[in-house]
Parts: C-alpha cells; structure tokens; sequence
C-alpha cells in the first residue's frame, strides 16, 4: 500500500512539474512573440544616456543573428559623443533625429571572405544583426530605429570616411537609440493577402 501511494504521489509530482514547464515554455514564447509585435521605429528621445550595460545586451543580440557559413561579418561602431552624434546628423539625411539621441550604432559588414573573395552575404548578415539589436533595444524598453546608409553610395561614402572605416568594411545602417520621449504605438503590419502557400 505504501509503495502505491508512493507511486501516486510520484506520479502527481511528474504532472505537476511537466505542467509548471509547459506553462513557462509558453510564457517565455508569448514574451518573445509580444516583444516582436511591438517593435517599433521610435525617433524622439529623452537626454537619458543609455547604460553600457545595456549597449553590450544589444550588441550581444545582434551577435547572435545567423550568417552565412557562421561568418559573421558584422562590424559595430558605438557612437556617444554629442559632438559625434550631431556631425553624423549632418552627415545622414535620415537620421536627423541622431542630434537627439544620446547613443547610435552603426552596423557595419566586412566585404571579404575567405582567401579574399568578395562576401555576397553581408548585407543579408548584418541585416539580421540589426533586426536583433532592435527587438533587443524593444526588449529593454529603449527607443530605436533603423535609419539606411548602403546601398547610398554618398551617404556610405561619407559615413566611411567620418568614421575612419577600413576599405573591406561598410556601413550598412544607423541606429539611433534612447529612451523614449513619446508614447509610439506599433504598426499592424499582418497582410494575409501577401501569402501564397506552395506556389504564387
């Protein structure tokens, strides 16, 4: 009898651990499924600087994106200085809003590969790094938003030399980042008219 009650409560223990980690595997999805849908491109920020903790948590997202034959051929520039930040406002038609933000990062790809080759997937790379860093900048409850530099060849041009960049290496975006001085919503962008399954 003692050994069937054991059983029993065995039994019970098992449910109620396989449910407890059913529930926070369900938890952890809807977390990271929620923080995907409320991304969103925030442009007006407070003077908060934003913590070196939390700039490596970013970088160390955008560090875990796939690439091409695990490459990786992600570069980054962090940029703090307001003086720095003000100059590449001028420098960027598009991210004027860097005269604001006390934090920008600069994603950058190299363009060589192995033995030399010209690396055809970096922009593909390092866009998925930058998709990274943006859910992460979401994640921690900063603002950020993805401003374009390549394919501009002035703008890449101009960015290069501003920021003394190698000749293999370009600059794909910027991203200004901060904490948020407005209350930005994001966008519904689910369009099921823009899936074909099997074929068009």
């Amino acid at each position: 009898m003692k050994l069937r009650h054991l059983l029993i409560a065995l039994s019970a223990l098992t449910l109620t651990a396989m449910t407890s980690c059913s529930n926070n595997t369900q938890s952890a999805a809807d977390a990271v499924l929620e923080n995907i849908h409320n991304r969103k491109s925030v442009r007006q920020y407070t003077a908060e600087p934003v913590s070196e903790e939390h700039i490596q948590t970013m970088l160390k997202a955008a560090m875990a994106a796939p690439s091409a034959v695990n490459y990786q051929p992600w570069r980054f520039v962090v940029v703090t200085e307001r003086e720095q930040l003000d100059a590449m406002a001028e420098v960027l038609p598009f991210a004027r809003m860097l005269k604001q933000a006390p934090l920008a990062i600069i994603v950058c790809g190299e363009t060589l590969w192995f033995e030399g080759k010209e690396n055809i997937f970096w922009q593909q790379d390092c866009s998925a790094a930058t998709q990274n860093l943006l859910l992460a900048a979401e994640a921690l409850g900063l603002g950020a938003v993805w401003t374009g530099v390549y394919p501009d060849p002035q703008r890449s041009a101009e960015l290069s030399a501003f920021l003394g960049l190698p000749e293999t290496v370009q600059p794909l975006c910027a991203i200004p980042i901060g904490h948020p001085a407005g209350d930005d919503k994001p966008k519904d962008k689910w369009k099921p008219e823009n899936i074909h399954y099997g074929k068009w």
